[in-house]
C-alpha cells in the first residue's frame, strides 16, 4: 500500500526529480515510543492509525510508517544488511534554522553535523537504533560538476549562518513544515559496487558520487535519491526479515511507469509507485 498523496505545496528540488523517495517503513518492538520520537524530533502528524501501525507525515502526507515487529522479532544488528539512515529533507534553510532552535531547546540527543558542500545535515539516532539525518539542501544551481559526477564532501557544519537564516524572531518550530519529506535513504549493503549495479539496471537510477565503500545514486541530477554503503556490512548476505529497522523503501515519480515490488540483493524491499 502506498503512503504517498498529492499536496498542494512546494517541494523541494530533490522531490521534483522524474524519481524520488516517496515513503520508508520500519519495523519497532515499541510502536508508540518510535512513533513519539519522530512526533517530537520533526513535529510530524498522525496520518492514520490502524492494527498497532502509525502512519506519520506532514502537511496531510504521510511518508513514515512504523509498523510493530513479530513477537520472535531481533533487535537490528548495524554489520549486516539493513538501514545506515532515513534523511528528511526540510523545504528551506531557515526551516533546517528554526529546527536546530527546536532540537537545542529540547535538548535532541545529535550524532553529528557535516557540510557536505550540496547540503547541510544534522544526524542521530531513534530509540531502536535506526539512523536519522536531517538536512537542507543548498541550491542547485551552485553545485560543481566533474563529468556527470556532483562534488560532494564531509566538512565541519557551522550552525550560525543556518539559524540566522530563519530570522531574527523566527516563527517557532510547533509542528513541521508542509513540505518536508523524505529526500533519500542510506542503506547498509554488502557490496556497493554489487549495489551500484542493482539500482541502475532495476530502478533506472543513475551514479552520482562514490566515496570509498559507499555508492551516491540518483534520477534528474539530484545529489542522491539512495546510498549504499558496506563501511560495516562488508559481505554480508541477505537481511534476517525477523530483525527491526527497514521494512521497505517506496520510491515514486513520473519516471516509474508501473508499480512493482522488488527485491535487492540484500533483501530490502523496494516499492515502485507511479507518481507526478
Amino acid at each position: 500500500m502506498t503512503l504517498t498523496a498529492t499536496a498542494e505545496t512546494a517541494l523541494p528540488y530533490g522531490l521534483t526529480r522524474p524519481i524520488h523517495i516517496g515513503a520508508v517503513g520500519l519495523k519497532a518492538k515499541d510502536v508508540g515510543r518510535v512513533a513519539d520520537y519522530y512526533r517530537t524530533l520533526l513535529g510530524l502528524e498522525t496520518i492514520a492509525s490502524t492494527g498497532g501501525t502509525e502512519r506519520l507525515g506532514a502537511g496531510g502526507v504521510a511518508f513514515l510508517e512504523i509498523a510493530p515487529l513479530a513477537s520472535d522479532g531481533l533487535p537490528d544488528d548495524t554489520r549486516s544488511a539493513g538501514l545506515f539512515h532515513t534523511a528528511f529533507l526540510m523545504p528551506s534553510r531557515a526551516d533546517l534554522g528554526r529546527w536546530i532552535l527546536r532540537a537545542s531547546e529540547k535538548r535532541l540527543a545529535v550524532d553529528g553535523m557535516s557540510d557536505h558542500l550540496v547540503s547541510e545535515a544534522i544526524y542521530l539516532t531513534d530509540p531502536e537504533g535506526n539512523g536519522v539525518e536531517i538536512y537542507a539542501d543548498r541550491p542547485h544551481e551552485g553545485w560543481k560538476w566533474d563529468h556527470g559526477r556532483v562534488e560532494m564532501s564531509t566538512l565541519a557544519l557551522d550552525l550560525r549562518p543556518i539559524v540566522a537564516s530563519a530570522g531574527a524572531a523566527p516563527k517557532p518550530y510547533d509542528v513541521a513544515p508542509d513540505g518536508l519529506r523524505i529526500g533519500h535513504v542510506h542503506l547498509r549493503v554488502g557490496n556497493h559496487a554489487e549495489a551500484e549495479r542493482w539500482w541502475i539496471s532495476e530502478v533506472g537510477l543513475q551514479p552520482m558520487a562514490h566515496y570509498p565503500g559507499a555508492t551516491f545514486l540518483a534520477s534528474g541530477g539530484y545529489h542522491h535519491h539512495i546510498a549504499g554503503n558496506a563501511w560495516q556490512s562488508r559481505g554480508a548476505g541477505p537481511r534476517d526479515p525477523k530483525r527491526s529497522g527497514l521494512a521497505w523503501v517506496e520510491l515514486t515519480g513520473s519516471g516509474i511507469a508501473a508499480g512493482k515490488e522488488l527485491v535487492d540483493p540484500w533483501g530490502t524491499v523496494v516499492r515502485l509507485t507511479p507518481g507526478s
